[in-house]
């Protein structure tokens, strides 16, 4: 599942997106409006997680313009004030959910999976591209009657390219979700762990090639074209 927070207090944002991550749902967190609506119109989400009080853009007129848009992800809104009005603004403006501050993570893990069900979306096991198939549940690559297991970085790695097939992934995203963006990780642990999961495709024979957009990233692609 493909979550997106939008929180501008960031200890919070950063702890939810811990949690999501214990879930193996794959999260965007960013911390001010502006940024929200961008990413939220041109990235793919299952659920939107959005803070009403938001430096540059505010969670109603983001809701606003993502229904305008024509964009019908589910979004829970956040919410320090516990107003009967603020909810029914909220959700007269297009929102799906609403939480108020604190909250129990658990209550959160819910919600959303209630939203997705009444999407009557599935959360998958697996993630597929072409002849590949990647298992969410024991890191295991498949191709055909072939698997091989993948390392913790090869596999988050692999998840993100699958996850996001139709976009490239430069070496800084990379780094920011499967390192951290506070670690001192470089291009060229990246690098070593493309080459890993190149081995790893040729190894299954897979149709399945990362391809190097040079000076922008990598995105996977159909080798036999």
């Amino acid at each position: 599942m493909n979550l997106l927070i939008v929180e501008d207090e960031i200890r919070l944002a950063d702890a939810l997106g811990e949690i999501m991550k214990e879930q193996k749902y794959i999260t965007d967190i960013v911390y001010n409006g502006t940024d929200g609506l961008y990413y939220a119109k041109n990235n793919c989400y299952d659920v939107i997680i959005l803070d009403v009080m938001l430096p540059g853009m505010n969670g109603f007129d983001i809701v606003r313009e993502l229904r305008a848009s024509h964009i019908a992800t589910p979004v829970i809104l956040l919410t320090a004030k516990d107003d009967v009005r603020d909810k029914i603004a909220g959700l007269d403006n297009g929102a799906d959910d609403y939480m108020t501050k604190p909250f129990v993570p658990e209550e959160l893990l819910a919600r959303i999976r209630a939203l997705t069900r009444r999407q009557g979306d599935v959360i998958l096991e697996e993630q597929n591209f072409l002849d590949l198939t990647l298992s969410l549940s024991t890191c295991d690559l498949i191709c055909g009657s072939k698997s091989i297991h993948l390392s913790y970085k090869e596999f988050e790695i692999m998840k993100l390219l699958m996850a996001n097939q139709k976009s490239v992934l430069s070496k800084d995203f990379l780094i920011s979700k499967v390192w951290g963006s506070d670690s001192n990780a470089e291009d060229n642990n990246v690098e070593a762990y493309i080459s890993f999961l190149r081995k790893k495709l040729a190894f299954l024979g897979s149709h399945v090639m990362i391809s190097t957009i040079r000076k922008v990233g990598y995105r996977l692609e159909d080798a036999s074209l």
